[in-house]
């Protein structure tokens, strides 16, 4: 299945979701990662939730309410949203949980490697991070 996905756009609060259309569809919230000084690490987005809407206007603002578990995040973060619109149920479901099952193994992985103390070059865990990022939200 292939979607339609909106570029990214920083969201620092609900009236920044001004434009989101009042349709059904799936998002993406995602927080930029600066790379340290004086290296050669590109930026890239850490995607950190993936979920399906029946109007995305009104389940994306919800993020920034204070019973929401990103609120904070949303707040003191630099962070982006992107969605794509899709009117079927089944197709949107299907999209929005493979996108989860990526994220929860890719996390899974994270957390493996720092458990292990591994050290892998910086630029190539943020090459691969910004490749897995961008495969995910357009292949999809």
């Amino acid at each position: 299945m292939e979607m339609n996905w909106s570029r990214w756009f920083r969201c620092t609060s609900s009236f920044d979701l001004a434009l989101v259309p009042q349709q059904p569809g799936v998002f993406a919230l995602a927080e930029e990662i600066t790379p340290p000084a004086g290296s050669n690490a590109p930026r890239i987005l850490a995607v950190f939730e993936v979920d399906e809407a029946e109007d995305l206007a009104q389940t994306m603002s919800r993020q920034f309410a204070t019973s929401s578990q990103w609120r904070q995040k949303l707040g003191e973060a630099v962070c982006y949203a992107r969605y794509a619109i899709s009117p079927d149920a089944e197709a949107r479901r299907a999209a929005a949980n493979a996108l989860k099952h990526w994220l929860d193994s890719k996390r899974s992985l994270a957390s493996q490697i720092f458990e292990r103390g591994d050290a892998l070059p910086e630029k190539t865990v943020a090459e691969r991070a910004v490749d897995r990022v961008m495969q995910a939200t357009a292949g999809v």
